[in-house]
């Protein structure tokens, strides 16, 4: 009898289906997702739950025999011992993970793979939940096979947010297609410290610019429905202030005060939110002493009281053990996992800092049952609303033919055409023509695929990426010699051929020198636990790597041998054209004075060979603009352009001015500026002020042009900047074309917060200034705000 009753009391609390019986609510499609989601929580122990909130690593979690895929004994391990709900990385590729080429998937494999995790986790726990897969996705999906666009430095350089979006769709479909449900991106930190090594995931210094490309990528991730197959959660990083750390050490402490947090770094955040972000990843650093990951005021006041966040929170990697180990605001991994989620973090990004620690919170009544079932349901939110519990598989097939398509390869090179930034172009030596007789291409970055693609890249097959030789001689192969010589490296001075690029660029009719500097990781790099570099060299080599995660520096110069390469070829005499590839602002003093022509490409992905020989020799006319200023030295640091008033005075070795500021860039065509007008509408409750003014092609080249409005608040109550970034937009214009431009602010585009930290609208004169840089103002006018 006493058996009896307890399968009756088994199958009441599981769920599971006799016959006559009707199946849980939880797994009816009709029913209202909260009504599901209560449902399903009513069911789950204390383990079921935690594990649910907890990520662990996944790729480790399939197993890959020739083209046969599989879960692996870790993952069965994983799931009977920790009923973990959400993978994170499963389809990563990188030196850290130890996945290749031959190792890793392919986008067929990775179909397949997701699909057998699925299965088995449906198939083999006792409330049959699916699984939720995160994946990295700044620039591209970091999986093997897929599209590699230009890093995030390089998108904010087009100012072009709909061709964001564009991308955003392309990588989510992608994604998606393989099996991934989460989209980690974008990177909203301000990069106000170019030292920091992570500069090149960020849109730049300026919260307007950031937040406008923040939105495009929530659209392009999102869409208009998680159950289209095509979309991805996005999870906005890292909450927040994370790119201003002291020393530009990356993860730590940050010198922000409140009011600034609230109006330069917390915007491109709210903007994103308001879009419809549906996740957020904290930040390792602390700001004024409370680490990210364990405050509530920005996790529970900030992002859910006041901007009305109903995603999900999840944490950095390792960032609640962070707690315990690096703030030590903890006093063990139960206070630490007890004070993450007690101010608000959701999910735990490691599985070991919630896991067994959160578990013994709850029970001892440090964590309540009702924070965690909240923490839950936001999990499980997603996972309803993307239809997972009625289809959590995807079609390889489909994968096979959508990853790496030729639509998105195409897009793949307008989006590094336009994130090109023409910094210098004396006497018009550019564009090239493609009957010169000979081309010298010389330099480190001239023909290495990884130095050009940047951190969070997977492995790469050697045709699926076009170097800037390759896009070169693809462009003159029958008309001109294109001799190439490597010079020296990134880093390593042990041995350079200086001697060789010399002679190659006597006997050329021009010069391109191809310098910078590179995130690549190699399998010599030593790993934190995180997936940061330690940035130590290998006792082999001296790895090229002096940016991506991790390699924070000191100076800002070019590393190696790079510069006297440079001077050697410049010695010559023959023309030179240097092309930058980087991933952070660096020292371009020597360059700026004595070279005639210098393009940015930062890490404009696989199609960026292409894209800069584009520009080179006319096909595409430049028009990227600077998202972040460069400095002349690191001992003007900071150097952004919106800095707080008065303005910054010269020093007594250098200007106090970047050598180019935020907005640069520069054009083959030519643009006027003229016939500004400012008008309010006539209710005073809520003003709206229309900016508008006339913009003409005066050359004879159609091109873009980067029409830019700031604003300066002449009295303010509080500090205000010396001037702020308020609209952009990209036009297009043929030769003699002219164009009216019209930007309409809100009345909350011109607030500040006063002493009393409220946002307020206050009465005064307000300088209005339009023009193609932050320094290159073309024409000005007064606004008059009345009480």
């Amino acid at each position: 009898m006493k058996k009896v009753l307890l399968f009756a009391l088994v199958v009441l609390s599981t769920g599971f289906c006799v016959k006559g019986q009707k199946k849980p609510l939880y797994k009816d499609p009709a029913a209202p997702v909260e009504s599901r989601i209560n449902d399903l929580i009513s069911r789950m122990t204390l383990e079921e739950k935690v594990g649910q909130i907890s990520v662990l690593l996944g790729w480790e979690m399939y197993d890959k025999q020739g083209e046969k895929v599989g879960v692996s004994a870790q993952f069965k391990q994983a799931l009977k011992e920790q009923q973990t709900g959400m993978l994170w990385a499963t389809l990563r590729a990188d030196p850290w993970t130890k996945k290749t080429l031959k190792t890793g998937l392919n986008p067929v494999l990775a179909a397949k793979a997701t699909n057998a995790l699925q299965k088995y986790a449906v198939e083999n726990t006792r409330l049959g939940i699916p699984l939720l897969l995160a994946e990295e996705c700044p620039h591209g999906h970091m999986a093997i096979g897929t599209t590699v666009f230009p890093t995030s430095i390089g998108q904010s350089s087009t100012w072009n947010p709909a061709l964001i979006e564009r991308m955003a769709s392309a990588i989510a479909s992608e994604a998606r297609s393989q099996g991934a449900h989460i989209g980690y991106g974008p990177v909203l930190d301000l990069a106000r410290e170019p030292r920091w090594s992570r500069v090149e995931e960020t849109y730049g210094e300026d919260p307007v610019l950031n937040g406008a490309m923040g939105i495009a990528m929530v659209k392009g991730f999102q869409g208009g429905s998680l159950k289209s197959g095509k979309n991805v959660v996005s999870t906005l990083k890292h909450f927040a202030a994370y790119g201003v750390p002291e020393g530009g050490h990356n993860g730590g402490s940050i010198s922000v005060g409140l009011r600034e947090l609230h109006q330069s770094y917390l915007p491109p955040f709210k903007d994103a939110v308001k879009a419809g972000a549906l996740s957020v990843m904290t930040a390792y650093n602390s700001i004024d002493g409370i680490p990210c990951s364990s405050n509530p005021v920005l996790l529970k006041d900030i992002l859910r009281r006041d901007w009305g966040f109903n995603g999900f929170v999840v944490s950095d990697l390792g960032s609640i053990s962070g707690l315990l180990t690096n703030h030590q605001v903890a006093a063990n991994a139960e206070d630490a996992a007890t004070l993450a989620i007690n101010a608000g973090v959701d999910a735990d990004l490691s599985g070991y800092g919630y896991g067994k620690a959160l578990i013994e919170a709850v029970k001892a009544g440090k964590v309540s049952s009702a924070v965690l079932d909240t923490a839950v349901a936001r999990v499980l939110r997603i996972k309803f609303s993307m239809g997972l519990f009625e289809n959590p598989y995807v079609d390889p097939v489909k994968a096979g033919k959508e990853v790496r398509n030729k639509d998105n390869i195409q897009l793949a090179r307008r989006v590094a055409q336009e994130s090109l930034v023409l910094l210098k172009n004396v006497n018009n030596v550019l564009p090239l023509k493609k009957t010169l007789k000979s081309i010298a291409v010389i330099g480190p970055n001239a023909d290495n695929i990884y130095n050009q693609l940047g951190d969070y890249t997977a492995p790469q097959a050697e045709e699926a990426v076009v170097t800037v030789l390759e896009g070169i001689r693809m462009k003159v192969e029958s008309t001109t010699s294109v001799d190439y010589v490597k010079g020296c490296a990134i880093r390593d001075t042990s041995a350079d051929e200086i001697e060789r690029a010399v002679d190659a660029a006597k006997n050329a009719d021009v010069a391109v020198v191809v310098l910078g500097g590179s995130s690549a990781r190699d399998f010599k790099t030593e790993y934190q636990s995180t997936g940061a570099a330690t940035a130590k060299a290998s006792d082999v080599a001296v790895s090229d790597m002096e940016s991506g995660e991790g390699f924070d520096r000191a100076s800002l110069d070019l590393m190696g041998k790079q510069l006297e390469l440079l001077k050697e070829v410049v010695k010559t005499g023959t023309p030179v054209v240097v092309v930058l590839i980087k991933g952070r602002p660096l020292n371009l003093n020597w360059i700026s004075e004595h070279v005639p022509v210098i393009v940015d490409a930062w890490y404009p992905g696989q199609e960026g060979g292409n894209a800069i020989a584009d520009v080179l020799f006319g096909d595409y006319n430049p028009a990227g603009r600077l998202p972040v200023s460069v400095p002349r030295s690191v001992g003007q640091l900071p150097v952004y352009y919106n800095q707080k008033k008065p303005v910054p005075h010269d020093y007594v070795e250098v200007k106090s001015s970047p050598l180019y500021c935020f907005g640069y860039g520069l054009s083959y065509s030519k643009f006027e500026y003229s016939d500004l007008s400012i008008s309010k509408a006539d209710d005073s409750n809520a003003p709206l002020i229309t900016v508008q003014f006339k913009i003409k092609n005066i050359s004879s080249i159609p091109g873009d042009e980067v029409a830019q409005l700031y604003v300066r608040d002449n009295v303010s109550s509080t500090v205000s900047p010396v001037k702020q970034l308020k609209k952009f937009e990209r036009i297009h214009l043929r030769p003699a074309e002219q164009k009216t431009v019209k930007f309409q602010l809100k009345d909350s585009e011109l607030m500040l917060l006063n002493a009393e930290m409220k946002w307020l609208l206050e009465p005064g004169s307000f300088t209005v200034m339009a023009g193609a840089s932050s320094e290159d103002i073309r024409i000005n006018g007064k606004l008059t705000v009345e009480n």
